[in-house]
């Protein structure tokens, strides 16, 4: 298991991290990468917790996103089924299980900072946090993915669900979009992952 968690954390978590899996009997699988989701979680009927993690380059993300759900496990086991997912709760147990990780062992300086943040009140996820989410993309495999906010006004773009917009003015914080294909106008982050498509001349 150890070399297997080497491929996908820093260094200096794999231990911590096959401990956690070992003291709370986890069966890990990691999957390739989904859409939707970074990691789930769920108990299995024999007891056993499975955590479903995308496999990913991206060994900051893998990390924050399996201590995200062994907290789900840990928060669950410790203050009962009826809790909200990301309730309060939660994020007190996320916080404590991550704390011990944002050490310069284990991240690079110029993320330590952005984590600090970002742990003071965790989110569900760490797409949710622009901030955050800008930072861990720079340690993902390059492609041919962009953030809106990065690509000019007027570019035709593809989302994950393979519909096609043209980036509109910012207003605030975000951006109109016009979906091509029915005209309707939509309303991205400006950190949203999308895929510029280069029209032919």
């Amino acid at each position: 298991m150890n070399e297997i968690l080497a491929k996908y954390l820093p260094e200096n978590a794999v231990a911590p991290c096959f401990e956690l899996i070992k003291a709370n009997n986890i069966y890990l699988r990691i999957v390739n990468e989904r859409k939707t989701r970074h990691g789930d979680y769920r108990q299995l009927p024999n007891g056993q917790h499975l955590i479903t993690m995308n496999a990913t380059a991206n060994k900051y993300r893998f990390l924050i996103t399996f201590i995200h759900e062994v907290a789900h496990l840990v928060a669950f086991e410790r203050y009962g089924r009826l809790i909200k997912p990301h309730g309060n709760e939660w994020k007190y147990t996320f916080r404590q299980m991550m704390l011990p990780f944002i050490v310069p062992e284990v991240f690079p300086q110029q993320l330590l900072g952005v984590l600090q943040r970002h742990f003071m009140n965790p989110m569900s996820s760490s797409d949710i946090d622009p901030v955050l989410a800008i930072a861990l993309k720079q340690y993902d495999a390059v492609g041919n993915v962009s953030f809106i906010y990065e690509i000019p006004i007027g570019s035709t773009f593809r989302i994950k669900d393979g519909r096609v917009f043209r980036k509109g003015q910012r207003r605030v914080k975000c951006y109109d979009c016009t979906e091509l294909s029915t005209g309707k106008k939509y309303i991205f982050q400006p950190h949203a992952e999308v895929e510029i498509i280069k029209e032919m001349v």
